[in-house]
């Protein structure tokens, strides 16, 4: 156990400490605190011994150093199970709670909590100025005390206030080891950004990726059964700092979410996300409601409609066999009338802004399908990075589209207003399926989808397989451009009247004139979609 009958503040971010302070003194902790501190604390009624008056030192080099004192560290360093430190120390120069934040530093002014905004405000200082804001005494007390948690307990952040002022009162003045144990990981999280955030700063890295690489530091989420096999441990890691993303979603009932349930939340959200954008012309007016399904990473059926039931219904006829134990996202609340189609199967995951109460009771009946509240589908970092053997690998989220106004027609015959939409449609779905990506698609439904295929004309293959005879007077999307003609024969061949692929193949020539052979509408959007 940490019994604390001491505490040293030194905060530059003093949000909520005299609160925090209060309650300390209410439990009877003596109260040491840095200047600034103690001052703060004075104008709020609350006594604190300076650290000069505790340490019997003066402040040198204009404050520079002040706390780092042997005294200092020597109180928060001592193994309380040590009679020979206990005896060096005193009794009265114990400190067994340190409440430390640090001052803002320029690179992490937007990173890190509350009160570092205001570096930002600051982008032409001179080197000077800046060297001046990295914290030193600082970081030297939470590393102090994160090393000794056994016996001293360290508050990094003031959002941990609260708990650890609750669990003092309930420990009548001492946390559990374990407890201790987690302050002092976060403390040596926090401080591990820092200087992370330093050295971004004086590499002059490139600021448009690699510092939040760089100085982006997590800390655990969510405790996960087992990885993406039993046999391989897992664990969901967030960013410090306020949540984003799947790490807002709010679990209504099932089971916990496994790593693979994450991936797959992932990518629905990643395709819903497209849809969920105002359409080209519409003023501003979100998309139509639709709905994804999602197995092992990638779509099996994407439907646009009126409603989210006929949504869920299309997507569901795209693909039912591996809709099967799928993940299904909906960029519309979840009503009764679409619960009660989506019972009839068995699903693993349903993700939606909102579950309507009658939803959530019909689902009662079936307590292990994991429904998820998500509000925000547009929520996610402008970066993605991913692992590789000995590394990382980051870029830009591929967030581009390309509406209509932009798409360049390179065939004789122009398409159709219908077919206009539906390739507009089938454009968006091919960018979250695996590479090589096609998608055929009628009526604002997927109906084939061909992915994570090395040749693209096997792709085509099996786009054209899994739609049957609906490959009659469908669209095809491509994620990449055609090496060669055979795939658009194959998709004439099908029934296919329309394609919309990037472009810039070297046999684009011989490509367009298969289109114009076989009478296809065939667009070009300049841009590549692929995923892998």
């Amino acid at each position: 156990m940490v019994v604390v009958k001491r505490a040293l503040l030194s905060c530059h971010d003093k949000t909520g400490l005299e609160v925090f302070a209060k309650g300390l003194v209410e439990l009877g902790i003596e109260l040491v605190a840095s200047t600034g501190t103690a001052a703060f604390l004075q104008q709020h009624s609350l006594h604190a011994k300076t650290v000069e008056e505790f340490a019997g030192i003066t402040e040198q080099l204009d404050g520079r150093v002040k706390t780092l004192h042997p005294r200092i560290h020597a109180g928060i360093l001592a193994r309380r199970n040590d009679p020979a430190h206990v005896l060096a120390v005193g009794k009265e120069g114990l400190i067994d709670l340190v409440i430390v934040n640090l001052y803002p530093f320029p690179a992490c002014a937007e990173r890190s909590e509350a009160g570092r905004q205001e570096a930002s405000q600051k982008p032409d200082a001179v080197l000077g100025e800046v060297l001046e804001q990295i914290d030193i005494g600082g970081v030297a007390l939470l590393r102090a005390a994160a090393k000794n948690f056994p016996h001293v307990a360290v508050v990094s952040d003031r959002t941990q206030y609260l708990d650890v002022l609750t669990t003092l009162k309930q420990g009548r003045g001492s946390l559990s080891e374990e407890f201790s144990r987690k302050l002092a990981t976060r403390a040596f999280q926090l401080t591990s950004a820092y200087d992370q955030w330093i050295t971004a700063y004086l590499a002059k890295t490139d600021q448009a990726l690699l510092p939040e690489l760089l100085i982006e530091q997590a800390c655990t989420h969510q405790a996960l059964r087992y990885g993406e096999n039993p046999h391989q441990q897992g664990a969901w890691y967030v960013p410090l700092g306020p949540l984003g993303g799947l790490a807002k979603l709010v679990q209504l009932q099932g089971k916990e979410l496994s790593y693979n349930n994450l991936l797959d939340l992932d990518a629905a959200v990643r395709c819903l996300a497209d849809f969920d954008l105002p359409a080209p012309g519409s003023s501003g007016q979100a998309g139509r409601p639709t709905c994804v399904i999602i197995k092992h990473t990638s779509p099996c059926g994407v439907a646009c409609a009126k409603t989210i039931q006929d949504a869920y219904q299309r997507a569901f006829a795209c693909d039912p066999e591996s809709a099967f134990g799928g993940v299904v996202g909906l960029n519309r609340p979840l009503d009764r009338q679409a619960a009660s189609q989506m019972s009839e199967t068995f699903l693993e995951v349903i993700v939606a802004p909102a579950i309507e109460p009658e939803a959530r009771a019909l689902f009662a009946k079936k307590p292990n399908v994991r429904l998820i509240e998500l509000q925000a589908l547009t929520d996610f970092s402008a970066r993605e990075w991913r692992s590789v053997l000995g590394g990382w690998l980051i870029q830009e989220q591929d967030r581009t589209t390309r509406d209509e106004s932009s798409l360049r027609v390179v065939t004789k015959r122009q398409p159709t207003e219908e077919e206009r939409r539906d390739l507009a449609f089938a454009w968006r779905c091919a960018k979250p399926v695996k590479s090589n990506a096609i998608v055929l698609a009628k009526d604002e439904a997927t109906v084939g989808i061909g992915q994570g295929q090395p040749s693209r004309v096997r792709a085509v293959r099996l786009a054209i397989q899994n739609a049957g005879p609906r490959n009659r007077g469908a669209v095809l999307a491509s994620d990449g451009f055609f090496p060669f003609p055979d795939s658009v024969e194959l998709a004439a061949q099908a029934g296919v009247t329309a394609i919309i692929q990037p472009g810039g193949s070297v046999k684009d020539r011989e490509v367009i004139a298969s289109a114009d052979q076989a009478g296809l509408a065939m667009l070009f959007t300049g841009i590549r979609h692929f995923r892998h």
